[in-house]
């Protein structure tokens, strides 16, 4: 894959926000998948009117291969400050895939309680879904060939795409 062929991560950012703010629940809470949907759902809160309160899920304990891979370095605290029994949630990550991350954090937001809704926001959608999901939001899609990732990174405030070899697990 070519550099070229790469969404720019911020102009991705920017439609996220176009096609969310005309449709998004003024009280709408952000819940961004760790780590690289946490950063997006801290910049979309800020992006989008009204008052959107923001959490984060680790889904590492409730992903599907838990057993098999065992757990990841790195694992997080999931925080979410708001209450999450009849409320209108956007989960947030940063590259849909499988659609195996969304499965698990809806089941680790029905821990939390049962919400009214839940919608998706993905920074980029890459296909090759193994599970029957589909984001309510998308900043680009990208075809990309099943030994690659694509990796979100931040600078600062700035949010830039890679490619990697895709590693097993």
């Amino acid at each position: 894959m070519t550099p070229e062929a790469i969404p720019d991560a911020e102009a991705a950012l920017n439609a996220l926000v176009d096609q969310m703010q005309a449709a998004l629940a003024q009280d709408a809470a952000f819940v961004g998948i760790y780590s690289g949907g946490a950063w997006i759902a801290d910049r979309l809160a800020k992006m989008i009117p009204g008052e959107h309160p923001v959490g984060y899920i680790d889904v590492s304990f409730y992903r599907d291969d838990y057993a098999r891979t065992g757990l990841k370095a790195g694992a997080k605290r999931s925080e979410l400050p708001f209450d999450v029994v009849g409320a209108t949630i956007v989960l947030v990550d940063d590259v849909l895939y499988t659609g195996r991350s969304v499965r698990a954090a809806i089941n680790e937001l029905f821990d939390y309680g049962r919400p009214a809704r839940i919608e998706l926001a993905v920074l980029v959608d890459r296909g090759g879904r193994e599970l029957p999901v589909e984001a309510t939001y998308c900043g680009a899609r990208l075809a990309v060939a099943r030994d690659l990732s694509i990796v979100l990174a931040k600078d600062g405030e700035h949010l830039r795409f890679g490619v990697e070899k895709a590693t097993d697990g």
